[in-house]
């Protein structure tokens, strides 16, 4: 009998439902604090459907995609966990709706807020004047 889309699921039920080791889990829950399956006596792992939709993006963005662990924790962090379960999930409208909504969320620099210098100017290096040397 399957269980329905809402029940929470054992890490051994994701871990076959995802063709993923028990171990990557528990390792992927030390790397990626979004993932929070809630714990039972024993330490028995319990996950919400909403972080089985995760760690289908994680497992995606990781194994498909070719990212490392730092850059998906950076996607995480740049556009949120359902920016990850949309790709998971293969809705390409909804990871497109989510990257216009960031793009008009960053304001542009005004001219006078903006940096001076050139183009080659690292952003977050201090300026450094050259040193004046007298002679004489």
């Amino acid at each position: 009998m399957d269980k329905s889309p809402d029940a929470f699921r054992t890490i051994s039920e994701v871990a076959e439902d995802l063709d993923l080791p028990q171990h990557v889990l528990r390792f992927w829950e030390t790397r990626f604090n979004q993932i929070k399956p809630m714990k039972r006596g024993g330490g028995r792992r319990y996950y919400r459907p909403q972080d089985v939709e995760l760690i289908k993006g994680i497992r995606h963005m990781l194994y498909d995609q070719g990212y490392t662990i730092k850059g998906v924790q950076k996607l995480l962090r740049e556009n949120g966990n359902h920016f990850l379960v949309a790709i998971g999930n293969g809705d390409m409208a909804a990871v497109e709706a989510i990257s216009q909504r960031k793009q008009a969320d960053q304001v542009p620099l005004t001219a006078a807020a903006q940096p001076r210098g050139g183009d080659d100017e690292l952003v977050g290096q201090p300026r450094v004047k050259p040193s004046r040397r007298f002679f004489g």
